[in-house]
C-alpha cells in the first residue's frame, strides 16, 4: 500500500488552494440601481455555471429559493439542479435578465425551472409565492430564504424609518409567511434553509438595519428548527461572510471599500457564489439527517461564535 505521507504520493494529488482557488479580487468603484445585476457586475461572479458538479443527492427533490436569480441564490439554484432537484426561483421583476440566465441553466440540467418574479414588500405576492410554486412544481419539500435588503448607511441619523421596516419585511419577516405557508406542502425529510450572515456576530456600523436582521434569522431559525423537527422537517441556516455578489455593488457597501472587499478575512479574499451551494445542498439532503437547528459558517475564516 503507497504511503500517504511519502513525496511521490503528495506529488500525485492535485489539491485546490483555498487562498487561490478562486481569484483575490479588487473590484473598482462602480454603483448599480438596486438591486443590482450581476450581468453588470465587475468582475463577474461564479455562480457554478462551469464549476459545480453534481451527483445526485437531491433526485427527484422540489425547491423554492427566494433571490435566485444572482449570487448567492443562484449558486444554489444551479447546484440544487445539478444536483436533480425542480427548482422555482422568486426575484424582483427588474432582476429579470439575471434570472432568465439561471433559469436556462436549470433547463440544461433536465430539470424544471420555474420563474416567479415579484416583490416580497408586497402581500398578495409574498402570501401567494408558496403556492405557485408548489402548484408549478407538483409539490414542495424544500425552502431556501434568501432573499435580502441591504443598503449602507454611514449614520443611524440619517437611517430611515421605512428602509428599516423594508429591510425587516423583506430579510426576516418574509421568511415567517413563506415558512408558514409551505407547511402545507413539506413532508417528512423536508428542509427549510435560511440565509443569515456573519454581520449577526459582527455587525459593521453603516449596516445597523441589515446585521440585526441577521441577527434575528439565527432566533428564528434555532426556534423553528426546535418546533418542526417532531414533525420530521429540519430547519438549519447559512451564515456567509463576504460574498462577491450584485448586492454589494447596489448600495451594500461604501463604494470607496469595494476595491479591498474581503481582504480582510483569514483567506486573504472575497468569496464566490459557488462556494456558498455545497452548504445549502448538505443541509437539504439526508446526509444532514442529525443536523438541526445549525448555522453553517461559510465566511473565509472569520471568528464566530
Amino acid at each position: 500500500m503507497p504511503d500517504p505521507t511519502s513525496p511521490a504520493h503528495n506529488n500525485q494529488l492535485s489539491l485546490d488552494n483555498p487562498v487561490d482557488r478562486y481569484p483575490k479580487i479588487s473590484p473598482p468603484k462602480q454603483d448599480q440601481p438596486e438591486p443590482g445585476l450581476d450581468a453588470k457586475l465587475e468582475p463577474q461572479a461564479d455562480h457554478g455555471e462551469q464549476s459545480y458538479v453534481g451527483t445526485g443527492r437531491l433526485k427527484g427533490r422540489k425547491a423554492l429559493i427566494t433571490g435566485g436569480d444572482s449570487g448567492i441564490g443562484a449558486a444554489v439554484a444551479i447546484a440544487f439542479a445539478r444536483e436533480g432537484a425542480d427548482v422555482a426561483i422568486a426575484y424582483l421583476p427588474a432582476e429579470e435578465e439575471d434570472a432568465q440566465k439561471i433559469i436556462s441553466v436549470i433547463q440544461q440540467e433536465g430539470r424544471t425551472a420555474v420563474a416567479l418574479p415579484g416583490d416580497l414588500l408586497e402581500s398578495n405576492y409574498r402570501n401567494e409565492l408558496v403556492d405557485q410554486a408548489a402548484k408549478e412544481l407538483g409539490g414542495l419539500d424544500i425552502l431556501v430564504n434568501n432573499a435580502g435588503k441591504q443598503i449602507a448607511v454611514e449614520q443611524i441619523e440619517d437611517l430611515s424609518d421605512e428602509q428599516v421596516l423594508e429591510t425587516f419585511q423583506v430579510n426576516i419577516l418574509a421568511m415567517f409567511t413563506l415558512s408558514k405557508a409551505a407547511l402545507k406542502y413539506l413532508p417528512e425529510g423536508a428542509s427549510i434553509i435560511n440565509t443569515t450572515s456573519v454581520q449577526a456576530y459582527e455587525p459593521s456600523p453603516v449596516l445597523l438595519d441589515y446585521a440585526s436582521t441577521k441577527a434575528a434569522i439565527n432566533a428564528f431559525t434555532k426556534g423553528l428548527a426546535t418546533q418542526l423537527a417532531p414533525r420530521g422537517i429540519r430547519v438549519n441556516a447559512v451564515a456567509p461572510g463576504p460574498i462577491w455578489t450584485p448586492l454589494q455593488v447596489s448600495d451594500g457597501q461604501p463604494k470607496d471599500k469595494l476595491p479591498k472587499f474581503g481582504h480582510n478575512v483569514p483567506l486573504g479574499r472575497a468569496g464566490q457564489p459557488v462556494e456558498l451551494a455545497a452548504a445549502y445542498v448538505f443541509l437539504a439532503s439526508p446526509e444532514s439527517s442529525y443536523v438541526v437547528g445549525e448555522t453553517l459558517n461559510v465566511n473565509g475564516g472569520r471568528s464566530t461564535p
